[in-house]
């Protein structure tokens, strides 16, 4: 049967520039990192703090994050770890988990933070935007290598692949869901409405990083019932949809709770903001909202 219409596949995930290779997947990758770094800084000095903290955050956050992400993989994908003594360690065989970067990174980034003498909780709803927009173009990594697809579709933006990169059971099958594309604009569009919430209403920080959190494993859930890829099962579902699943039960917890119901204490005014968003507090009556950050 010939398609009408469909997103192609690259038929490489290199390109040759002179005698360099570049690998597709690791420039979206540094792309990524770019878009986060730019947004963060623009936000972080807009609020009165320095470009030298959000690159110094910048650094010491993503190679936390690379180890957080292989951990977290060789952790819950331990049968994809190549059997030799350096196989925990090899990024370039296997995979990295976001969950695990996003930890990591978060933790290191906080430590940069704090001993520069700033407000973590300023700095986390500052990233918070920065770090959906940096998820959502690493995705497309998954596209130039032809992986982390969805299940098979006829739908006209399904996304061919080719049959060396088809899984098992699915080599009679074209095209399939496209769940970097899904990703990607669900994220963006994430970025948008963070944004909007932070322009619009006096938050608690760090509530907008709740937000982020919960916002990104609503889509993560949907996107792993998608998914098609070797994953571990648990009660039907993969392990990752359970992990979206906790995690989104605990940021909206804790979202509620800091935003609406937990009386602030003290001056919780950050050193580093100079400019303070205005909008109304999110339903949240006005003698239980202090500078809102």
């Amino acid at each position: 049967m010939t398609l009408l219409a469909y997103i192609p596949s690259p038929h490489t995930g290199t390109i040759d520039v002179g005698p360099l290779k570049i690998h597709m997947y690791g420039l979206m990758l540094l792309l990524a990192i770019a878009g986060c770094v730019a947004l963060t800084g623009y936000r972080w000095v807009r609020w009165g703090g320095d470009w030298d903290l959000v690159f110094r955050v910048a650094v010491w956050g993503v190679a936390a994050g690379i180890v957080g992400a292989r951990l977290y993989h060789d952790i819950t994908s331990w049968s994809e770890v190549p059997d030799k003594w350096w196989g925990p360690f090899a990024v370039w065989q296997g995979g990295l988990g976001v969950w695990g970067g996003i930890l990591f990174g978060v933790l290191a980034g906080a430590w940069v933070v704090r001993r520069s003498g700033q407000s973590v909780r300023l700095f986390m709803d500052a990233v918070a935007p920065g770090l959906l927009l940096a998820q959502g173009i690493g995705r497309w990594g998954n596209w130039f290598n032809q992986e982390l697809f969805g299940k098979p579709t006829k739908l006209p933006w399904g996304l061919k692949i080719s049959p060396e990169h088809r899984p098992e059971g699915y080599f009679d099958h074209e095209t399939f869901h496209p769940t970097f594309l899904y990703e990607f604009i669900y994220d963006t569009i994430g970025v948008a409405i963070l944004l909007w919430i932070d322009s619009r209403f006096r938050i608690r920080r760090p509530a907008l990083f709740a937000l982020y959190v919960s916002y990104y494993c609503v889509g993560r859930f949907f996107e792993e019932l998608l998914r098609i890829d070797p994953a571990h099962h648990f009660f039907g579902l993969r392990l990752n949809a359970w992990v979206s699943l906790v995690v989104l039960a605990l940021s909206t917890a804790f979202f509620v709770w800091w935003q609406f119901i937990r009386r602030p204490s003290g001056d919780e005014r950050p050193r580093a903001s100079r400019i303070v968003p205005t909008g109304p507090a999110m339903a949240v009556p006005k003698g239980r909202v202090r500078s809102g950050h």
